[in-house]
């Protein structure tokens, strides 16, 4: 017997039989897709459910970007975004969000034939675009500079390869307090002594 994919989609197998193997614990839901119980979830598997599910030349970006690199839960909207130069026409798709911007072949990584993000841009689009700021987008930002070990300098100089960007000072300051935050999670407590 071959093996199955590490992801599924209704073009693999129908919509019942795919749910079906859900409930008999055979699957488990990654976002529109399935995979079987015995593969790891992972960026590779989330980026590759998104391969399956969007229209090409759409870029993952902001919380759908941070949930392929596992710094955040699956978006209850996911967001994209297109070269300002592509032609791209989204389909109509539900729980979808697409702006066009202006973005650099350095601010990609390719993650199982999908344009991602890079962690670094994902943190600058998130400090500047958040509309609610809050615990939850500091725990992400932080989650994200963690899991690929950059700092507020690495943000800086994203934002500085634009000039007139809107938001920068904002973007700053917040990312400025993700990565205090980190610090002082980092720093052991003073005055503790070891038992």
């Amino acid at each position: 017997m071959s093996r199955l994919p590490s992801v599924l989609f209704h073009s693999d197998l129908p919509q019942a039989e795919l749910h079906a193997a859900k409930l008999d614990g055979e699957l488990y839901r990654v976002d529109q897709c399935f995979s079987p119980i015995d593969e790891i979830e992972s960026r590779l598997l989330r980026a590759r459910a998104l391969f399956l599910t969007i229209p090409p030349r759409l870029i993952v970006e902001q919380r759908s970007a941070a949930w392929v690199y596992g710094a955040a839960g699956l978006p209850t909207r996911h967001q994209f975004c297109a070269d300002i130069t592509a032609r791209v026409r989204p389909a109509t798709l539900v729980a979808l969000s697409v702006r066009e911007v202006v973005i650099d072949d350095e601010d990609l990584e390719h993650i199982a034939g999908l344009a991602v993000t890079t962690p670094v841009r994902t943190v600058v689009d998130l400090a500047r675009n958040s509309l609610t700021f809050d615990d939850e987008e500091l725990a992400v930002i932080g989650s994200l500079m963690r899991i690929d070990r950059f700092g507020l300098e690495e943000c800086r100089a994203v934002l500085d390869r634009r000039r007139n960007l809107p938001h920068k000072t904002l973007a700053v300051e917040r990312i400025r307090e993700a990565a205090r935050r980190i610090e002082s999670v980092r720093r052991p407590r003073e005055g503790l002594s070891p038992r």
